[in-house]
């Protein structure tokens, strides 16, 4: 699908999806446990692979309304009787091989072809530190991959500057191992708050795992218990960000866009708030209420670090390109391995839209006083979050802005389009 964007002012009330960090480790920490309610949990692709992963275990996954109902195993996974599929979703594959490590066999794990580009070669060393087997079939670390245990816990040495996913999938299944994981950071640790979201679901779970001096530790024996049985997913700030910016740079004159579901947590994308108020927008956030009002304001550049925010790239990007001055956005490279390399996607195709963009191996430079935005033909990538701060950008250009592609919104905002027309965006589908 292609979507065209006419330039256009939005105005009203609109509300985020539930967050797609949290809804992919409770699904899963309900599939550890024997069972469990999980509210508000966000639909799409991404999550629905998790899903298919939980079931593939030996657990059922079934939306029911306003919750989904988790049969779980227990935290003793079966071989799974197929290939797991994980489409597009690199947290789920990162979580779903630690999972495999448990089970008493081989798995098979595999994606499409963005997800089988991308890097699993520290997990897969994990995995066989801890005395499993953990191979790519074609020995370049990436997927599809085999998996075999079960592992019982251990310690082990891993680099943190690749994917906190890592982490997190350690931690997860960590937790329901005989002896527990020690996990060991042999480098800095980038994008850090979703390691914090993962110690939040799992204490709301009933697991206890803490940091150490040098990575993070959970021990054994553990079981996933969420109190009640039940979980309530919090809206997610990486898909309120494209909102938030809407509003920022196309809210009709005297007129304000408002964003719900908007409750403090351990996301670190809620740093967008603080970078739109850097960067001068007129921003309002009412935690007690979950409420964020945005107006259209005259923006100034910034320099921003991503490295705890990487999801954020593609945003800053667009308000850059709007913005007076220079954006600066540092300490990107680890951005360049998600569902495509985002810091040359954006580079790319902000360019095509007459912006004035340097692009450095850690650093993307948006040049906002020489750029005039104009209406152009751009390449989602395949990737959601480009295609979502494109259509951003597509407000404020001059003419009109096609997005080849868009359909791939539904990894993390499914309807993203729709509201962005309910709040005044002029755009048709072909």
């Amino acid at each position: 699908m292609d979507v065209t964007i006419s330039q256009s002012s939005v105005r009203g009330a609109a509300r985020a999806p539930p967050s797609k960090s949290y809804t992919h480790r409770a699904i899963l920490a309900a599939g550890y446990s024997h069972g469990a309610l999980v509210y508000d949990a966000l639909d799409s692709a991404d999550t629905q692979a998790t899903a298919r992963a939980v079931d593939a275990f030996g657990g059922d996954v079934e939306r029911d309304g306003d919750h989904v109902e988790v049969t779980g195993f227990g935290g003793r996974p079966a071989v799974p009787a197929d290939v797991v599929d994980c489409g597009n979703s690199g947290t789920t594959m990162r979580l779903v091989t630690a999972c495999a490590a448990l089970a008493d066999g081989v798995t098979v794990l595999t994606g499409d072809d963005s997800l089988r580009s991308r890097p699993q070669g520290p997990l897969l060393g994990a995995v066989d530190q801890l005395g499993g087997r953990a191979e790519s079939t074609r020995g370049n670390g990436q997927a599809p991959l085999v998996v075999e245990g079960p592992v019982s816990g251990g310690e082990v040495s891993i680099p943190g500057d690749v994917s906190s996913q890592y982490i997190t999938a350690l931690l997860m299944a960590g937790a329901v191992t005989e002896e527990g994981i020690g996990v060991h950071l042999e480098t800095e640790l980038k994008s850090a708050p979703y390691v914090d979201i993962t110690l939040e679901v799992l204490e709301a779970f009933g697991v206890d795992a803490e940091a150490t001096p040098d990575g993070f530790a959970v021990a054994g024996g553990q079981s996933y218990e969420p109190p009640n049985g039940e979980y309530h997913v919090p809206g997610d700030f990486s898909s309120m960000s494209y909102l938030l910016a809407a509003g920022a740079l196309g809210a009709e004159e005297g007129e304000e866009v408002l964003v719900g579901g908007a409750h403090p947590s351990a996301q670190g994308d809620t740093a967008i708030v603080e970078i739109l108020e850097r960067m001068g927008a007129d921003v309002d956030w009412d935690r007690d209420d979950g409420r964020i009002a945005v107006r259209r304001s005259a923006l100034t550049g910034v320099e921003v670090d991503v490295g705890d925010t990487p999801d954020l790239l593609p945003t800053i990007s667009v308000l850059g390109a709007a913005a007076d001055g220079e954006t600066r956005i540092v300490n990107c490279e680890h951005v360049r391995y998600k569902e495509t390399d985002r810091v040359s996607a954006m580079a790319t195709e902000l360019e095509k839209l007459g912006a004035e963009v340097t692009e450095e191996a850690d650093t993307l430079t948006v040049h906002g006083g020489e750029t005039d935005l104009r209406g152009a033909t751009v390449d989602g990538y395949d990737d959601h979050r480009v295609i979502m701060s494109l259509a951003v950008a597509g407000l404020v250009a001059d003419g009109e802005t096609t997005i080849r592609g868009a359909e791939h919104v539904d990894v993390s905002f499914p309807g993203f389009f729709d509201v962005l027309y309910d709040l005044g965006a002029v755009l048709s589908r072909q």
